[in-house]
């Protein structure tokens, strides 16, 4: 016999979490307590940047330990967003407005953690987010958190949840329109198919991004998730591969190199200093997005691919590999830990459930902050400061959500990133 029984690598592994596991639910009420205080402050309404992304939270918990108390907050927080929008938020993205808080509305209705009629509540919002979904891609601007694929992503939610014919059928002509803009404005090279954006906001530079939170990861991640469905496929495939060829051709040579995919090309060069380990740029985003593809477009040696891409991730723990600096989802350790934990979920490879345990413990080692939420500061690089921050994407809610997962088992929130 070689190895460890599977009962006794279970039984550590159960250890292992056992060890943290008071230290994790003591986080988590640390961070409901601070949200007690401050979630009805904000003024945003969407899911990675604003209030729903909150109740999302509050109601994930609830399910969790069963808590009624919780669950009236998490309704009440979403009511709340629901009353700022009659009053006229104006920002309607997918990371910060509207598009967002109606994706998290779908989300939990089609979980049966809210029960309420989205084809009432949310059709005010399909006519000017249709708007303006069209209005970015005749500016190019098909970007995943602040652009047209945020919006589509919000349509292909409502697609696949209506229990209307019209609407269905008013969804699915949304989408087709947004895919054949996005043939339109790439750019075809032989087996590579890619997409040109601007790089740096200030200075207007262009070229192709490769990340998720931007570039064409999130273009083809989105793209395998309409190919699921037969009225989209023949318009999606060629895109599809066409972006996995060009993004494939940028991989390093070497597989020792500290990352593999740079975050973007600029006049045909990578950009000289790699990519961090995180989901908006870098390995982490190609992996999960090729990880998407294989899935959606059952092609194994991709599959093969991505959890190579993923595995070399990893292995990459130290300061220096990592250049990983704060905790939160964007570009923090519990974004990396969402997405080993996703990927333990859905392979039992066993170096994906190490990974997700260095990286909780990892972000739960920079608590450190007095003045901090729960303990939390995010770098702002911006700014160039450490600041308090509330939200999904950047903040304790999100790190809040990521503890839950390790503690619960259930990933299925991070749909709204895009990891599943």
């Amino acid at each position: 016999m070689t190895g460890e029984p599977k009962v006794f690598r279970n039984f550590k592994w159960h250890i292992i979490t056992m060890i943290s596991e008071i230290e994790i639910k003591k986080k988590l009420d640390d961070i409901i307590d601070v949200l007690d205080i401050y979630s009805s402050n904000y003024e945003q309404v969407g899911g990675l940047v604003g209030i729903s992304g909150i109740a999302m939270l509050y109601l994930y918990y609830a399910e969790y330990t069963n808590n009624e108390d919780l669950y009236n907050k998490g309704i009440k927080i979403l009511t709340e967003g629901v009353n700022k929008v009659n009053k006229g938020v104006s920002m309607p993205t997918y990371c910060m407005g509207l598009a967002g808080m109606g994706w998290v509305l779908d989300h939990l209705k089609n979980k049966q953690i809210i029960d309420n009629n989205n084809d009432e509540l949310l059709i005010t919002l399909d006519k000017p987010l249709n708007h303006l979904m069209m209005k970015n891609m005749d500016d190019k601007y098909y970007d995943f958190l602040h652009g047209a694929i945020g919006y589509g992503y919000y349509f292909l939610k409502r697609y696949e949840n209506t229990k209307s014919k019209l609407l269905k059928n008013q969804y699915k002509e949304s989408l087709l329109k947004l895919i054949l803009m996005l043939d339109e404005i790439s750019i075809k090279e032989g087996r590579f198919v890619k997409w040109l954006s601007t790089l740096k906001r200030d200075t207007k530079v262009k070229g192709y991004n490769l990340s998720l939170s931007h570039g064409m990861s999130s273009v083809i991640n989105f793209l395998s998730r309409l190919h699921k469905y037969e009225e989209f496929q023949m318009h999606v495939k060629p895109m599809i591969y066409g972006g996995v060829e060009y993004i494939k051709s940028k991989m390093a040579k070497d597989m020792k190199s500290f990352s593999l995919f740079p975050n973007w090309i600029k006049d045909g060069k990578a950009n000289e200093n790699g990519s961090r380990l995180a989901w908006c740029y870098g390995d982490l985003g190609v992996g999960i997005s090729f990880w998407q593809v294989s899935k959606n477009l059952q092609d194994t040696k991709l599959k093969d691919l991505s959890i190579s891409i993923l595995k070399h991730s990893a292995r990459r723990v130290s300061s220096k590999d990592s250049r990983v600096i704060d905790a939160g989802i964007c570009h923090g350790s519990f974004g990396n830990a969402q997405i080993f934990n996703r990927m333990f979920a859905e392979t039992n490879e066993g170096i994906f459930r190490q990974a997700a345990e260095f990286w909780i413990k990892d972000g739960l080692k920079r608590a450190i902050y007095k003045d901090g939420y729960a303990g939390f500061k995010q770098w702002n690089g911006m700014k160039k400061d450490w600041q308090e921050d509330l939200s999904l994407l950047e903040g304790i809610t999100g790190i809040g959500l990521s503890l839950l997962s390790h503690l619960s088992g259930d990933y299925s929130w991070d749909e709204c990133l895009m990891i599943s």
